[in-house]
Parts: C-alpha cells; sequence; structure tokens
C-alpha cells in the first residue's frame, strides 16, 4: 500500500527525465546490443562520459566556453548508454549502479568548477555565486534522493532532474548566455530540492 502510494505522488511531477526513460529502450537498445556484442564495459563508457565532462571543465575554464559545452554534450550518450548496455548484456551490478551515479556528480561538478574559475579569474562576481548556487542546488537534488532512498522513501519527484540540468547546462555553455543559464539552474535546482524535500516530509506522515 505504501509503494502504491509513494509511486503515486512520484507521477505528480512529470520531469523530461522520465519522458526519455520511456523511450530509452528504443532509441539505445539497438547500440546497447551492438557494444554488447563488441565486449565493450559499461564501467568503460561512464569513464569516457566522465573524462569528456573533466575536458569540458578544463576547456571552458581556459576560455573556450562554447567548445566547453560541445565536449559536454558529448559526454551525454556515454552517460546514457552505460546504464542501458548494463542491462541489456546482463552486466548489471550494484557497484555498477553506484559507480554511475558517482560518476554523474563528478561530471557536473568538473563542468561548473570550470565555469566557477573562469568567472573567477574575470571577476564575474554575479556569475561566481550563480555558480556556486547552481552546484549546491545540484548536490542536494542527488542528496535528497539518496537520503530518502536510506529511509525506505522513493524519491523521483522535482522539475529539475538529472536530465533537465544536463540540457540547460550544455545548451548554456553553447549559447554563452552564462547569466541567464546559471540563473535558470541555479533556482531551479533548488527549487527541485525543496520539492523532494517537501515530498519526503508528505511521505514521512503516512509512515
Amino acid at each position: 500500500m505504501e509503494e502504491q502510494r509513494s509511486s503515486k505522488i512520484d507521477r505528480e511531477y512529470w520531469t523530461l527525465t522520465a519522458w526519455a526513460r520511456g523511450w530509452s529502450g528504443f532509441l539505445l537498445d539497438p547500440v546497447s546490443r551492438l557494444l554488447a556484442r563488441l565486449g565493450v564495459q559499461p564501467n568503460v563508457l561512464s569513464m569516457i562520459g566522465f573524462f569528456a565532462s573533466c575536458a569540458a571543465g578544463a576547456v571552458v575554464a581556459a576560455g573556450h566556453i562554447s567548445h566547453g559545452g560541445w565536449l559536454f554534450l558529448l559526454s551525454g550518450p556515454f552517460d546514457a548508454l552505460d546504464g542501458s548496455l548494463a542491462r541489456t548484456a546482463g552486466l548489471e551490478t550494484r557497484f555498477g549502479a553506484f559507480l554511475d551515479s558517482f560518476i554523474d556528480r563528478y561530471s557536473e561538478a568538473a563542468v561548473l568548477f570550470g565555469l566557477l574559475c573562469w568567472s573567477t579569474f574575470h571577476g564575474r562576481h554575479t556569475l561566481v555565486v550563480l555558480t556556486f548556487l547552481t552546484l549546491a542546488g545540484s548536490l542536494m537534488v542527488s542528496y535528497a534522493r539518496a537520503r530518502a532512498e536510506g529511509l525506505n522513501i522513493s524519491c523521483k519527484v522535482g522539475l529539475f532532474t538529472r536530465l533537465e540540468r544536463f540540457l540547460v547546462l550544455a545548451l548554456t555553455l553553447l549559447t554563452e548566455q552564462l547569466v541567464i543559464g546559471l540563473g535558470v539552474l541555479a533556482f531551479l535546482t533548488n527549487f527541485t530540492a525543496l520539492q523532494r524535500m517537501f515530498h519526503v516530509y508528505r511521505q514521512s506522515l503516512h509512515q
């Protein structure tokens, strides 16, 4: 009964991530089957995506904002394919699932750190604040879910989950509209973290 209630509340908030998950099998499974036949390991894809994000952060810090955006965008397919490959090839492990989430946080932080460095070097104080708020909000969105699930509360709700953040950050870098993009990210990541806090509060009342 509690699981049904949790599932119902989770579905109250539509997210792009949830929509993309519904299409992921159709789009990713053929590529995953090919990679499985080639003997590619899911964790290798995770690490490639991570290194691409780190490279993006370094390029952004050097002042090549849009080029960093392309590198960050390039990391996305690897992030999507590692989980799909693990499922398709029967290579799912608890450590692999942990590593995927673990690397995702560092990948996002690497790009935001690049922005923080560039903003600091160029005296863009507004961008420094917005980048910090974005980083804090992004980490709290992930932490809220992890902590809630540690309490046996499903917590996938929220407006700005991983895919939304990835796309907006990539678009921000590609267009170099840093104040607008980071302003959106700073507000909506923290708003999502608060959504999850409220969700856990409501769920805890039924336990």
